[in-house]
Parts: structure tokens; sequence; C-alpha cells
């Protein structure tokens, strides 16, 4: 069930990125201007976490090599 909600079409590259951006933007939160906007780093952290994106799902996009050569879904 759950790998129809959310399959892996992240690369592990891919996820490394989008955590360590993740950590970035949760900076901002509690270090430098300490805006609010830096809670938007949870959706990168927690994307790369799981290893599913939602707007790759929608789109049908993947950038793991395993979901795109393999065949299953």
């Amino acid at each position: 069930m759950w790998t129809k909600l959310f399959p892996n079409n992240e690369h592990t590259l891919d996820r490394v990125l989008r955590v360590s951006l993740g950590l970035g933007l949760l900076s901002l939160a509690f270090v430098g201007p300490q805006t609010p906007w830096g809670f938007v780093g949870v959706v990168p952290i927690l994307t790369g976490a799981i290893g599913s994106c939602p707007l790759y799902t929608v789109f049908g996009l993947s950038t793991c090599p395993a979901a795109k050569g393999s065949g299953k879904s």
C-alpha cells in the first residue's frame, strides 16, 4: 500500500541534496534572519528521508535508477 502512495523515485544524490537544502532552510528559522519561512525546509527533509517526492509522482518523473529500468512501480 505504501509503495503506491510513496514510490521510491529519488536517487541517493537527490536525497542527500534535499536533506542538505532542507537543513539550510530550516537553519534560517533559528540562525540569521530568524524568519518563519525557514520552516519550509521541513518539506525537503521529509521527502529526502522517505525517498519519495509527491511532485515526481504526479508528473511521472523519477531520478531513481532502479525505478526506471526494472519495470517495477
